[in-house]
This record gives structure tokens, sequence and C-alpha cells, in this order.
């Protein structure tokens, strides 16, 4: 039976999980074992295939005097993760290596079929097989696949039943993607656990802000989840004077471009297109559009309650607005800046825009699924490496 957390075998994959190459001597020091004990472990964890020997110190030109001292480090092909964000209208899948470094990367189009549980489904197993492919690596060395979805989850990986919308995004994907161990999250949560790093806050909430709100909380350091998984969702914004809804800034820029047209208020020669998105708002904004100007400011002022909000729930420094929509949205971003210093409420969060992108979901569920295979990484079964 493999050696597991807490044996000398799993001292020493900690710490080479946790550096490069090193030598016996450099673990030693590292982790208080005894050089017989350190030597033993290395040769444990090359047997079972995690960690791979180099050439000695001398060879690497790294030792010239005695004895020359062998070298270890950890074999980052030992097995591979697979994050997905499957989201309502698109899938995206990326394959990793242990130590989160991407290797293949697929993209699924569900298009108005994103309720369509086997075709839901299917998409996702077709999009993850897909990054598999250009990763170059067999389904059978997945260790991890983490699922990210709009949709609350409990610690459990389950959503609260409401006969609709919850229960389509979570049908259960057990079947659909590989892996010794299927975990599926909250996409709030999982863009908190991405921007984590770069954000240098141990209190700020991830404002996924795209198609709708939804929040990763981040609280002295520990993410927010709640008994069934619902810290985050933003269904309280129905009640939000000036907010009304829990739809992004997205899908708001599409409804207010409608009631501008169905007003007269916008020209057909116009440079706000009549069916604009959200893209085309900014873009006409940045032109001087008087129209779509008016929408930034409501955008932004609807953005600055959604950030009171959080913050005098939560005593939060940072709101982190997170998705595609992010970049684009600078202008949103800077009118809800304005309106939060004329407010005077306090504490007045610092509100910035994501560097990630459309990808910070799927970021996080890779390095979710890392944080697993650290968890305990003489759990998983290794599948050796095919030609």
């Amino acid at each position: 039976m493999p050696p597991h957390r807490g044996t000398s075998a799993g001292t020493l994959l900690a710490y080479a999980f946790a550096v490069r190459a090193f030598t016996a001597t450099e673990a030693i020091d590292a982790t208080g074992l005894t050089r017989s004990t350190v030597l033993a472990a290395c040769e444990e964890l090359v047997r079972l295939g995690w960690v791979r020997e180099l050439d000695d110190a001398r060879a690497a030109g790294e030792y010239r005097i005695g004895r020359p001292a062998r070298r270890y480090e950890l074999d980052d092909a030992a097995g591979v993760v697979v994050g997905v964000d499957a989201g309502q209208h698109r899938v995206t899948a990326l394959a990793a290596d242990v130590r989160g470094t991407v290797l293949g990367r697929a993209e699924g189009n569900l298009g108005a079929s994103g309720l369509d549980v086997a075709v839901r489904l299917a998409v996702l197993a077709e999009t993850v097989a897909a990054a598999l492919a250009d990763a170059a690596v067999d389904p059978e060395r997945v260790l991890v696949s983490v699922v990210s979805i709009p949709a609350p989850v409990d610690a459990g990986g389950a959503s609260p039943g409401d006969g609709g919308f919850w229960d389509r995004m979570n049908p259960g994907f057990a079947d659909a993607v590989p892996g010794h161990l299927v975990v599926v999250e909250n996409d709030a949560n999982l863009a908190a656990l991405a921007e984590r790093p770069s954000s240098g806050e141990t209190s700020f909430a991830a404002l996924l802000s795209g198609e709708r709100f939804g929040a990763g909380l981040v609280v002295d350091g520990v993410l927010l989840r709640g008994t069934h998984g619902g810290a985050g969702e933003m269904r309280v914004l129905d009640l939000v004077e000036g907010v009304g809804s829990s739809d992004g800034i997205g899908a708001t820029a599409r409804r207010l471009v409608l009631e501008a047209v169905a007003a007269g208020e916008v020209p057909a020669d116009g440079p706000l297109p009549l069916d604009a998105d959200a893209a085309a708002v900014f873009a006409a904004a940045r032109a001087g559009d008087r129209v779509a100007l008016a929408i930034v400011d409501r955008l932004g002022d609807r953005l600055a309650r959604v950030c009171v909000l959080l913050a005098s729930l939560l005593d939060i420094d940072r709101v982190v607005v997170a998705g595609a929509i992010a970049r684009p949205a600078a202008a949103v971003i800077d009118r809800a800046r304005a309106l939060l210093g004329d407010w005077n409420f306090d504490p007045v969060p610092e509100i910035v825009a994501s560097s990630l992108g459309a990808d910070v979901v799927v970021i996080g569920a890779v390095a979710h699924a890392v944080d697993a295979v650290r968890g305990d990484p003489l759990s998983f079964p290794l599948r050796p490496v095919h030609a």
C-alpha cells in the first residue's frame, strides 16, 4: 500500500512540489528527515512515478569536489489535471500538468442548447477530450477534473434543487469527464481562487459581471461558501434599489440599448447600432455618443451599488470585476469608482478590473485541481506515460 500524507514520502513529496531540482542534503535541511529516510523516500517516490532522478550535481556543473550529490525533482508529467468552465452557452477546458502548466486547450459552443442536459454533457465530454488530445495526454492519466458551473455548490458538489436552471447546470459530471476525482465548484468561487494570488488582499470579492452578477467571496483569507453553497449568489439584487436584478453588465447593456431604441433615442445612422451589445456600447461611448455615454453612466451607478452592498455586508477591501467583460468595461468601472468617492459610504472598496479576462474561471478550476492533488498526492494512482 503506498505511503500517504504524513509519512516521510509524503513529507518529501510536499517539498518536491515546492521546489525544482534538489539534492538529498537540501531535502534533509528543509524537512528535518534523516539522510537514510530521505534517500529511501526518494527511491520510493521514483518507483511510484512522482519523482525522477536527474544527473548528479557534478554532471550538472553544480559540484566539483568530493562525492557527487544525487539530484531529484518532481516529475511534472506524473499525471494531469483538467479544469473546465461549463457556462450556460460555452464550455472551455484546459489540461495541465501537476504544477498547473497548461498543456492543452479546447472550447465548445452550447449556443441555445445550454439548458438541455444531454447536449450539455455531450459538449462538455467532447471539449475535455479535445483538450486532452491537444495536450497529447491519455485520459487515463487524469488525476483530478474540476468542473465550474454557474450555480451554487455545497461542499459535496451538489447544488440546491430549484426545479430549473441550477438543476440543469449541475446534472452530475462523473461520467462525462475523466479523473480519479471529479470536483464540481461554483464559477465565482473559482474566479476568486484565480484572483487571490494577484489581489494582495485577504478580504475581497471576485465579481463575475457579464451575463449575471455572481461573487466569489474571500474574507480574512477564507473562501466563503455557506451551508448550501449560496454565499455570493446575487439574487438579493432583485430587492436593491437602483439595481433590480442580478443581470450583469453585458446583459444590462443590451437591455438599456433596446429601451433606448424603443424610446426613439437611437438614430439609425448613429454610432450606436440598434442591436448593440456591450462592446458596441463602450465603443460608441468612446466616440462620444450621447446615448452610449448615458448607458455607461447607468451601468457605473449599478455597479457601484453592488459594490456598496458587498463592502457593507462583508467589510471587504477590494472588488475585482472579473470575466470577459472586465477590460472592455473600463469606463463603467471608472464611473463606479467616481460615484463611490462621492457617496461617502464606509468602507469604500477599491474597484479593479481583472487581468485574467474570459479565462478567469477555468484558470481557477486548474488551480483548484492542482490544490486537490497537492493536498494528498499519494492517494492518487499514477498511470504510466504512453509512448
